[in-house]
């Protein structure tokens, strides 16, 4: 059990610097050798609308976020009323003295209201700008933490490029935190400290699964900025130079996927990224792909649709858009990793299938699971010895050796020896029409019958290698919790803290999706008294998918489908409904 489990808000308007304090506060508390979860909340908007950043701080590891806030950082006064009611009873909310404030609600509600003058401190030193530095470091003092880890946040941020800002910054902390040792030290117990730890990074799913790629060999990467998956298009445009990278800010979502097509079939490890409405437009070269068995990977972050939707919030609701999108019918491979490190290892997966099945496969995000942050030990993601399995790629030396070469043969596992285009030997036609052996056009039905069969025979061997849900919690449970995606950490916590109360409770967590790994699946769920499908749609998609794929039909369905993440409290709440 955990002896700390924080939680911090800090929250303002839209370009008041709210998410670059969250993210450094993260670090923050990481360096302290603390876990954490952090998760942004933002409008799509540059400048106004209410954006806070919560961080949830715990010297246990960490899964979800919590809806009750035990520190309130306020830039405004619209801060301290949209979050007086998550607070907890004796939670403390900082608020500078300058701020109008209905202080009577506030003492109603339970909380300590500190008003400290930190607008006077930053001005002092160097700014308005920097209240934000101020109420970080008050709030290490009122919460025990070393002033000496946000200072070297502040150092590393700002380092020689900006040295009169970092100093600056420096003394508007050492000031803050100065005034509440003298006031509120240690008001909030027990005090955070700094823990003896591993080294840790601050990292979000979407980085993880953009390192993984790199480190995959994936040299090639086209997309157009769609939020919330740009932030893999960002990391790879900067480290392009770094490594050698091949990437490309097309003018839409077609032109994206089809530049990646064309650098695949020029063998290259491509990739793209974006998120539902982007996909849409993307689908006619996914079919583009798949008729002419090109590898390529799609990172598809997920938001809440239809249309524009709520563009900065989240969703699970593309699963089955995955995996029937476009017309017509090809095989796709379909995961949805949880975690930054099953991120890190899917986007090496995916590549790998891609090339051995020649065909595309989609990686399932979402805004909640792209942009959280996770205190992850450095060693997680190993960089020794990544497999790179290019399938049945024809080399050379393989080339000089053969004579007729037909690049779609028929094979008994759908599979045909892929060449790269510039050999004399391998020369063949690509194209999205139907098409013989050789690649040339052909519209004869017993062709277009075996080219189908031939095609959609990767998926009975591609199945094989689909992984079964992982099995979490006690063998006999009264209720079997059921999530992919995102919801992995939100209901694992749900299941723990059930479990503590002395409730049966376990859970089943799918990571491979399609071809769905039906066998695995029914042995996992056999003996299950209650299925609960936990999901961040409106309809219970992967409830339906099972249902289909399996005839194995849950029992409750818990859905969430605001735009904003599940949570253990939500979980637990229509659990109780029930």
């Amino acid at each position: 059990m955990a002896t700390i489990d924080l939680t911090f808000c800090i929250g303002g308007e839209a370009g008041q610097g709210v998410e670059s304090s969250g993210a450094g506060f993260a670090k923050v508390l990481t360096r302290a050798g603390l876990h954490v979860f952090a998760v942004p909340s933002y409008y799509s908007r540059i400048r106004g609308g209410h954006n806070f950043y919560t961080l949830r701080v715990s010297d246990e590891p960490l899964e979800a976020i919590s809806e009750r806030v035990d520190v309130l950082l306020a830039i405004n006064a619209e801060c301290v009323s949209r979050h007086l009611g998550d607070m907890a009873r004796d939670g403390v909310i900082i608020v500078d003295a300058d701020v109008a404030l209905d202080e009577d609600a506030a003492a109603e509600s339970g909380v300590r209201l500190l008003r400290p003058d930190l607008l006077a401190i930053a001005e002092a030193h160097g700014g308005k700008v920097m209240l934000n530095t101020a109420l970080l470091a008050y709030a290490a003092a009122v919460t025990g933490l070393d002033l000496a880890h946000i200072l070297g946040v502040i150092r590393d941020n700002f380092g020689k490029r900006a040295q009169s800002i970092a100093e600056a910054n420096i003394q508007v902390a050492q000031a803050a935190f100065d005034l509440a040792q003298g006031e509120h030290a240690g008001l909030v117990q027990p005090p955070l400290g700094t823990q003896s730890a591993p080294e840790r990074v601050v990292i979000d799913a979407s980085h993880a699964f953009a390192m993984g790629a790199l480190m995959a060999g994936c040299k090639f990467m086209a997309g157009y900025p769609m939020t919330p998956a740009t932030s893999v298009l960002e990391y790879y445009a900067k480290h392009a130079d770094d490594w050698g990278l091949v990437v490309k800010h097309a003018e839409d979502e077609l032109a994206a996927i089809n530049m990646c097509i064309g650098a695949a079939h020029a063998g290259v490890r491509a990739m793209t990224s974006t998120s539902g409405g982007g996909f849409d437009l993307m689908t006619e070269g996914l079919s583009l792909a798949g008729m002419a068995e090109i590898p390529v990977v799609v990172y598809l972050c997920q938001r809440p649709g239809p249309a524009t939707g709520l563009a900065t919030r989240t969703a699970q609701g593309d699963l089955l858009m995955a995996i029937h999108a476009s017309h017509g019918e090809f095989p796709r491979i379909v995961l949805a990793p949880h975690t930054p490190q099953e991120a890190y290892a899917c986007a090496i997966r995916a590549h790998n299938l891609a090339d051995r099945y020649q065909c595309p496969v989609i990686v399932l995000s979402d805004q909640y699971n792209a942009t959280s942050l996770w205190s992850i030990d450095a060693d997680a993601f190993s960089l020794e010895d990544v497999p790179i399995e290019r399938g049945a790629l024809l080399q050379g030396q393989d080339l000089d050796a053969v004579e007729g070469y037909r690049r779609y043969c028929l094979s008994e596992d759908g599979i045909s020896p892929r060449a790269v285009p510039g050999h004399a030997n391998g020369v063949y036609l690509a194209t999205g029409n139907e098409h013989d052996e050789d690649g040339h056009l052909n519209e004869e039905p017993d062709v277009a019958v075996a080219m189908l069969d031939k095609r959609m025979e990767k998926l009975v061997k591609a199945r094989s290698e689909m992984r079964p849900p992982l099995v979490l919690g006690p063998k006999e449970a009264d209720v079997t919790l059921l999530s992919w995606g995102s919801s992995y950490g939100p209901v694992h916590e749900a299941m723990l803290r059930l479990n503590r109360a002395g409730g049966r409770f376990n859970m089943r967590h799918w990571v491979d999706l399609w071809p769905f790994p039906v066998e695995g699946s029914r042995a996992a769920l056999a003996g299950a008294k209650r299925l609960v499908a936990v999901e961040g749609n409106g309809t219970g998609q992967f409830a339906d998918l099972l249902a289909a794929q399996t005839d194995i039909r849950v029992d409750q369905r818990i859905l969430k489908y605001d735009g904003r993440g599940l949570t253990s409290a939500f979980i637990l709440r229509h659990l109780e409904e029930a």
